[in-house]
């Protein structure tokens, strides 16, 4: 192995620690990253810094500035009023229908973080009309359940999340090979969708277990205020335009960037200046920049494609205990979302695919799919860049992000994996 290669290896390792253990801040670990890969000119700065150019960052952004909006003009408390009658119930139950609001969102909005800066104020807004304020359990099981319902449940819907839309692109490029929205839907939602669901929901309400200590009182509704008219009217086309991205070709970024500069302009926009500057966690955005950087480093030094092919050596692939090779693919998958990040997973797993499936004896396209279960479990927070930005927006420590992210992990490996065999099989995939 080429000595460029062992010190990315080195710069990443170190790098992956600090942002697992948190013995540094997010956004100064971001930093360090950056300041070590260019003095050690580990690649050109266009690789380094390439995730503030990444459409990602700009809805990360943007997605503050929207969120920000909602909450300022009054309309996230207004639209949390619209729910509080059927939501507040009891604790589980309010879990339970942002776990479900957050997967039926994902079938008509394709951008996680789109859908995570509409949801989480509203979310925040229907906390404070129960008493679950900031510090309580109950308010960080609700925030959670906006951002690992956002992003884990969505990869069961194929237009709904970025590393889907990677791996889709990475098949069409390597193999020829189309992937179709219902029979995707038909392989992963029961289990990926449904079950996994379930799982984020009893974990959620047993980790933050809390009750609601004031009750939701249905007061009068107040009219509409002007900002809150117009901020909605603005929603509604930002939503238009991001369901209909096929149609027109824009970017959900750049639909988003735009929402956001309006939001900021003077006199007609809903975010001062002085908020923008104080209340938009650009630590946070930092920190996302420095992790889609970090996974194009991994991409362009060979770290990525060495790491691949020596997991590849040492997998259990055996065609006569396709269970095994099954769980092996998976662990592969897994693993690599360690170094690459969810978004990074399938542009490197799909290349290895066709060895993968020669040396397990499995269909080509059953190894591809395989992926989703891995690529969509991250076991920490920082794998999942929607997940970072759900805690940033909704002020969830990293503890606790860890925390469930460790406990829907191991019910994911040791209970789903088996069933997602399974239906592989009762569909004729194996």
């Amino acid at each position: 192995m080429e000595s460029s290669v062992i010190l990315t290896g080195a710069v990443v390792a170190a790098t992956i620690a600090l942002w697992a253990t948190g013995r540094l801040p997010e956004y100064l670990t971001a930093l360090l990253f950056f300041a070590l890969a260019m003095v050690l000119g580990l690649a050109p700065p266009s690789v380094v810094f390439s995730g503030f150019a990444s459409a990602a960052f700009w809805l990360v952004l943007s997605g503050y500035v929207i969120g920000l909006a909602i909450s300022k003009t009054g309309l996230a408390a207004r639209m949390a009023g619209v729910f509080a009658g059927r939501l507040t119930v009891s604790y589980p139950v309010m879990v339970l229908g942002v776990v479900g609001l957050a997967y039926a969102l994902a079938f008509v909005m394709p951008s996680n973080m789109g859908r995570i800066a509409l949801l989480m104020p509203i979310v925040l807004a229907l906390a404070d009309r129960v008493g679950l304020t900031a510090g309580r359990p109950g308010r960080t099981g609700m925030a959670l359940a906006v951002g690992f319902g956002t992003f884990q449940l969505s990869a069961s819907i194929l237009p709904a999340n970025v590393p889907n839309l990677v791996m889709a692109g990475a098949i069409e490029a390597n193999y020829g090979l189309h992937l179709s929205y219902l029979p995707y839907l038909m392989l992963h939602a029961p289990v990926l969708g449904v079950l996994k669901g379930i799982a984020l929901w009893l974990s959620i309400v047993w980790l933050f277990h809390d009750r609601l200590s004031a009750p939701s009182i249905d007061a009068p509704a107040k009219p509409w205020t002007w900002a809150e008219k117009r901020l909605a009217c603005l929603l509604v086309v930002t939503l238009g335009l991001w369901l209909t991205e096929s149609l027109h070709g824009i970017a959900p970024a750049w639909v988003g960037l735009a929402a956001a500069c309006l939001c900021l302009l003077p006199s007609i926009g809903f975010v001062s200046g002085e908020a923008f500057g104080k209340e938009v966690n650009h630590r946070m955005t930092l920190y996302v920049a420095a992790i889609l950087g970090l996974a194009a480093l991994v991409g362009h030094s060979g770290l990525g494609e060495a790491i691949g092919q020596a997991l590849l050596r040492m997998a259990p692939l055996d065609p006569q205990a396709p269970f095994t090779s099954f769980a092996a693919i998976t662990g592969i998958t897994a693993l690599l979302n360690f170094v690459v990040t969810a978004n990074g997973v399938p542009a490197i797993f799909s290349p290895l695919a066709q060895s993968l499936a020669d040396a397990a004896g499995l269909p080509l396209m059953t190894v591809l799919m395989i992926q989703v279960l891995g690529f969509a479990t991250p076991l920490l927070p920082y794998q999942a860049s929607p997940i970072i930005v759900a805690m940033g927006l909704g002020g969830i420590p990293l503890a606790a992000a860890l925390r469930l992210g460790l406990v829907l992990a191991a019910i994911t490996f040791v209970l789903l994996l088996p069933l997602q065999y399974w239906w592989f099989q009762a569909l004729g995939w194996l």
